[in-house]
């Protein structure tokens, strides 16, 4: 998602719009996962009756789903529907990728692109639409668009945009499996890459990135020879033992994850793995996470140390112009390479800094599980209740709700962290039922009680029946 574009003088600080928006993010990095963004379009559009259905994107990055659902169009025996597709994107944000995708559903359907705010959603529509679609829209809303109140408002606004009986499609990172972001929980560090991380990142995180871990009970408290240190101070050779909420964790595992990979893509460290299209999907055992890693050298100096270099190169075999090896032998190398990049960065090599500054800017001040799933499908309910267009965004049956686990990186986590968390993306497909509906809001609540605690629960069913924000 990078249509919600935040400038300054909107009040709005922080958003890396020139990093967010540069060509080699758009068209490679945030540009895959199609069939999985436009899961939930192409099941949404069999459930609407529209002769002519209205689809708006937001946020539509490489054009990974643009492509996804032109390819399911086409192979649908029946192509008389005319689905009509908008694209909205920040002012500025240009991606080849998404040009081409462009082309390629005006093939089958009718597609044109838009530029604007997300925040700016109403104004940008001319009237209400069948689907709207967006991957990670909410956390951006929240980390740069002032927090719980932005992610509300956007809550608010969805149902006056989409016609009675429409769908909003959406794809975020999996939070976790707590009743609360805030409940303490204890974590312990024994790999130096993930030390040193801890010590670079989390104070900048914590006093830059906008996140919701301001109370007393949310300190983070690190352990290092059972003594107190500051997290900035952690020594990277020690193992460390913390305790703080687990909503932070999930933040800081989360943020390791696409640091990693950035590095990855970067050439700093001496060699490029290949993290898309099908040499990414090179699977050794899909559901164990096991898979092959291609990767090429770069002219680059390399940040393993030269018996490391050695064992790289003997334990991988030559792929065309690359190379190939086992995904569990290259991150536990790459790993030695990871520390000295780190080491590096804090020193102030030129290359380095540069990388983890880029990084820091695109990612390190955004926090991705601001809700578990039961706090995001009770805000959902109660925030639509208050838009005024007497109909609530709901999950309306039974698979509206889909988690998909990212089985390699939990692979990588299970061999790096003691007690790591799941490492996943939901999918959740909400329908804007009329109030009138009530055979649909009844079995909308059966779908959400599975999800859901009790005191959520008697939330949505207040928001239901008109009780004001969910209070009875």
């Amino acid at each position: 998602m990078r249509a919600f574009d935040l400038a300054e003088d909107r009040g709005m600080l922080n958003f890396a719009r020139e990093h967010k928006s540069e060509a080699g993010y758009l068209d490679v990095a945030a540009n895959a996962h199609g069939a999985e963004k436009g899961l939930l379009v192409h099941r949404a559009l069999g459930r609407v009756e529209a002769a002519r259905p209205h689809v708006v994107e937001i946020g539509p990055g490489g054009g990974a789903a643009v492509d996804h659902l032109a390819a399911q169009l086409a192979a649908e025996p029946h192509q008389d529907r005319g689905v009509r597709l908008t694209l909205i994107e920040a002012p500025g944000v240009v991606s080849r990728s998404l040009a081409e995708a462009v082309e390629r559903f005006n093939r089958v359907g009718e597609c044109v692109l838009r530029h604007g705010f997300a925040q700016d959603l109403a104004d940008l529509l001319v009237e209400p639409v069948e689907v709207i679609s967006a991957s990670a829209l909410l956390h951006e809303v929240y980390s740069y668009g002032g927090g719980y109140p932005g992610l509300h408002a956007m809550m608010r606004t969805l149902p006056a945009v989409l016609t009675p009986g429409g769908f909003f499609c959406y794809r975020d990172v999996f939070g976790v499996e707590a009743p609360s972001l805030h409940e303490r929980v204890i974590q312990s560090y024994n790999s130096r890459s993930w030390l040193a991380f801890l010590r670079m990142f989390t104070p900048q995180y914590l006093s830059e990135g906008r996140h919701p871990y301001h109370h007393a009970e949310d300190e983070l408290v690190a352990r290092q020879n059972s003594r107190i240190v500051p997290v900035s101070e952690l020594d990277p050779a020690t193992c460390a033992v913390i305790t703080a909420p687990v909503g932070l964790f999930r933040e800081i595992q989360r943020h390791y994850l696409t640091f990693r990979d950035q590095v990855w893509r970067s050439g700093a460290l001496g060699f490029t793995p290949v993290l898309d299209g099908e040499l990414a999907a090179d699977w050794i055992d899909f559901r164990a996470g096991h898979k092959r890693v291609h990767y090429r050298l770069t002219d680059k100096v390399s940040r393993l140390p030269e018996q490391r270099q050695i064992m790289l190169a003997a334990m991988s075999e030559p792929y065309g112009d690359h190379h190939t090896i086992d995904s569990d032998i290259f991150d536990l190398l790459t790993d030695v390479a990871l520390i000295a990049f780190l080491g590096a960065a804090e020193a102030g090599d030129a290359e380095c800094a540069r990388v983890w500054e880029s990084w820091l800017l695109r990612e390190g001040r955004e926090t991705y599980a601001y809700l578990t799933l039961d706090h995001l499908l009770t805000a959902f309910a109660v925030h639509s209740a208050e838009a005024g267009t007497d109909t609530l965004l709901l999950p309306a049956q039974d698979g509206d709700i889909a988690r998909v686990d990212r089985h390699y990186y939990n692979r990588f986590l299970g061999k790096r962290l003691a007690n790591p968390l799941p490492d996943a993306k939901h999918l959740v497909l909400f329908r804007n039922i009329p109030r009138e509906d009530t055979a649909s809001l009844r079995r909308a609540f059966d779908v959400v009680r599975d999800h859901c605690g009790k005191p959520s629960l008697a939330r949505i069913y207040a928001a239901i029946n008109r009780g004001d924000n969910g209070t009875p």
